[in-house]
């Protein structure tokens, strides 16, 4: 009796139930063609929700003075990023922005300050070291004696002797945390909302957050870098922290490496000066100007703006002592909003403040810090609206209030 293994006259008999090579090799193919098939939908199904997503939310005034905006913490190909200076010029160019801080990574000699297509270029640089990254800004004189990935303290040592500004990157990202808490308590920046962090922390929510996002992103950029737009505790609460002893600069960094793309970053979010704090225009000598900017980026005055909500015109933080940025325990500080649809705008709080009934005064309850920001309600990832960040200042320190007062 033949063997019903043998081969037949057509090639190799298989026992009944018990499948080929080949047939395992088909189901598994069309199971990822399925799978391929349904995220293609669902990302569809996202990009024509994008369709329908309506920015900005907060109308442009008729009389807005303008602000000089710019972006910070921007990656070229002298380090890792996908884009020259020149292409990342014409971005900013195309996103509306004065200038551009350029950080590659560990890049101590970058070029002088240059305009180029009628954007600012000023350079920076991101330095790795032991315990994290540090960018720095606003350097008079050439980093010396400072090697990548060295020590924190002689890195923060280099950009203080050189007249720079440091700035914690990315301080609490999963990724590149910043570990040493020594240097810390001494660097006066810090990196509140990264648009880098955000992406890093969509990549952990793969269905929730980021499949939306790059659906959306088939529609409207924009709208889909603002979907990834979710802030997390973790941060804030850090910041607050490290700013109950010292004042410190709350900054919104572009981390920017060309995916996404350099103009929809740019124009999803920025950093701004209002007019009472460096009036327009800038120099046309770019030396001046870069100084220009540096110390405005290095004061406590400047503003993130998520701006592809709105722009800050009409907005101010007021009653506190603008000089050090700081009030006593029991001061009340007033929120000026723009002019806006109902609805639409909150003021949150975090630290040692109290909002109140009237949702734009805030109490100050005890010795420490406040922070204070704007959120607006956002175009969502379906239909409906999610609330997200709109302007981040930095924060208040609150003071014990003299004895007799």
């Amino acid at each position: 009796m033949r063997d019903p293994r043998s081969p037949g006259p057509w090639g190799p008999r298989v026992e009944p139930g018990v499948k080929s090579a080949k047939q395992v090799l088909g189901l598994g193919l069309r199971a990822v063609l399925g799978v391929l098939l349904l995220l293609l939908g669902i990302a569809g199904f996202f990009a024509f929700a994008a369709g329908f997503a309506d920015y900005p939310v907060v109308p442009p005034s008729p009389t807005a003075k303008a602000w000089i905006r710019g972006a910070y913490h921007v990656h070229t190909t002298r380090s890792d990023g996908n884009g020259s200076p020149a292409k990342v010029a014409a971005a900013a160019k195309a996103a509306g922005l004065d200038f551009v801080v350029l950080t590659d990574h560990n890049d101590l000699a970058p070029p002088a300050a240059t305009w180029m297509d009628g954007v600012l270029l000023i350079p920076g640089v991101e330095l790795s070291t032991q315990s994290g990254h540090l960018t720095a800004f606003g350097m008079q004189r050439p980093l010396r004696d400072v090697k990548p990935w060295g020590p924190p303290e002689q890195a923060l040592a280099a950009v203080e002797a050189a007249g720079g500004t440091a700035v914690l990157a990315h301080p609490v990202q999963k990724k590149n945390p910043w570990r040493d808490e020594a240097t810390a308590q001494r660097v006066p920046g810090f990196e509140l909302y990264s648009a880098d962090t955000f992406f890093r922390q969509a990549l952990r929510s793969p269905f929730s957050r980021l499949l939306p996002a790059v659906g959306a992103s088939l529609m409207n950029p924009v709208h889909g870098v603002m979907l990834l737009v979710a802030p997390e505790p973790e941060p804030t609460a850090r910041f607050l922290e490290l700013s109950r002893e010292q004042p410190r600069l709350a900054l919104c960094a572009h981390d920017a490496h060309g995916l996404p793309a350099y103009e929809t970053v740019f124009s999803a979010l920025d950093v701004e000066f209002p007019p009472e704090l460096l009036p327009g225009p800038l120099s046309r000598d770019a030396g001046e100007a870069a100084k220009q900017v540096t110390q405005a980026l290095a004061s406590p005055q400047s503003l993130c703006v998520f701006r592809a909500l709105g722009a800050p015109d009409g907005f101010a933080l007021e009653g506190y002592d603008a000089r050090t940025r700081e009030a006593p325990v029991g001061t009340k500080l007033m929120v000026r909003l723009p002019d806006h649809i109902p609805e639409t705008l909150e003021v949150r709080v975090w630290g040692e403040g109290r909002l109140g009934p009237d949702g734009r005064s805030i109490e100050l309850t005890g010795p420490g810090v406040v922070q204070v920001e704007i959120w607006a309600r956002a175009p969502g990832r379906f239909f409906g609206h999610e609330w997200r960040p709109w302007l981040v200042p930095s924060p208040v320190r609150v003071v014990p209030r003299a004895p007799g007062i």
